[in-house]
């Protein structure tokens, strides 16, 4: 990661001419604001489809540079932007941060050592209000693809999920906690969609030491663990996010949310319960591991180290389930079970074909 001094006549010109435009009109009659559509029905926001964009204007196809690199179109609210170095046509993605924030949200990058499947911070320009911050340039996201593929075979879930376990075991073992695990954080940087990279550690934070008590709140509402909504006092932050990979491994095998609803509030009682269906399709292995990871009680789900050692991610461990009913057509509704140890979870598993054996 390199740090270039704001040297650049660019980045002063940027004091007058802002960034974060705001999104086309729609229609003949100019609009200062194109609103934003309102939920889907028996869509959480998470897994909202994307807006379909208005025609370009004059303002859309304005280009930035920053140093040398070119600021192309922006999204999430003028903050992201798809960048290209003029010199090597490479692209990237540019995060642009307030320069007072600046410090903090770099502290997670700076304790975590480089893994393969984290994106790492390529370069760095900073300037005089905003910090520009380029990483390595997605080419999409596991959220669009599943939604593109309806539900991932087993076969093809395995590998890249056991990706995303690896990145937030690394990140634990560096006492890093993610708080905001989503389908749409973790993107493709090849063009056969078989690697994944953890596109930004946004939201996260570095913990003082062995302890990953929190007591702030984070996380998207379709993925935020029980434990959160329940409790008035800490939490662990570690076990919050191995629930959120629960929730991101049964949306890759079944194509839905195991915990829907449109309004917030029934969506919230219905994490709390820990009721979700299991298509009877999934394999034993499959069915098994999102039972450790959607564990109403922190203490009895796997850590995302374990997750690593279950079978079901072992080279040979994947083995297709009689798959032949659609999305909506479940087997019977399984209980997340409270107050049982380690053992007895491990029990429940070996009743399904041995799996620890």
């Amino acid at each position: 990661m390199s740090l270039v001094a704001p040297e650049f006549p660019a980045v002063a010109s940027l004091q007058k001419k802002r960034l974060d435009f705001d999104d086309a009109s729609e229609g003949d009659d100019p609009q200062p604001k194109r609103p934003r559509l309102g939920p889907l029905p028996r869509l959480t926001p998470c897994l909202q489809p994307l807006a379909l964009s208005s025609p370009a204007t004059d303002q859309d196809l304005r280009v930035s540079q920053i140093g040398p690199y070119l600021l192309l179109e922006t999204t999430e609210g003028g903050r992201c932007y798809r960048a290209v170095h003029r010199h090597t046509e490479a692209e990237y993605t540019c995060k642009v941060y307030p320069a007072e924030n600046y410090p903090e949200v770099m502290v997670p990058y700076g304790a975590l050592p480089a893994h393969p499947n984290v994106a790492r911070v390529e370069e760095v320009i900073v300037g005089d209000q905003d910090v520009y911050v380029f990483f390595q340039s997605g080419r999409g996201d596991m959220h669009n693809h599943v939604r593109a593929r309806k539900r991932l075979a087993e076969r093809e879930a395995a590998p890249l999920f056991r990706q995303m376990a690896e990145a937030v075991a690394h990140c634990h073992r560096h006492g890093v906690v993610l708080r905001d695990i989503k389908l749409r954080k973790f993107v493709f940087v090849d063009t056969d969609r078989s690697r994944l990279v953890l596109e930004n550690l946004e939201d996260a934070c570095l913990l003082p030491g062995p302890d990953d008590s929190l007591e702030d709140k984070h996380a998207c509402p379709a993925y935020v663990g029980p434990e959160i909504l329940s409790s008035k006092g800490s939490y662990s932050g570690k076990a919050a996010d191995v629930w959120s990979l629960g929730v991101a491994l049964y949306t890759l095998l079944v194509g839905c949310y195991p915990f829907q609803d449109t309004k917030p509030a029934s969506l919230f009682s219905k994490i709390r319960r820990g009721r979700f269906v299991l298509p009877e399709g999934l394999s034993p292995k499959a069915r098994c591991l999102v039972r450790c990871l959607l564990r109403r009680n922190p203490a009895e789900r796997l850590t995302a180290g374990d997750i690593l050692l279950h079978p079901w991610l072992a080279e040979d461990g994947v083995s297709e389930g009689p798959w032949g009913a659609s999305p909506g057509n479940r087997g019977l509704e399984q209980v997340v079970p409270e107050g049982r140890s380690s053992p007895e979870i491990r029990d429940e598993c070996e009743e399904e074909e041995g799996l620890y054996s």
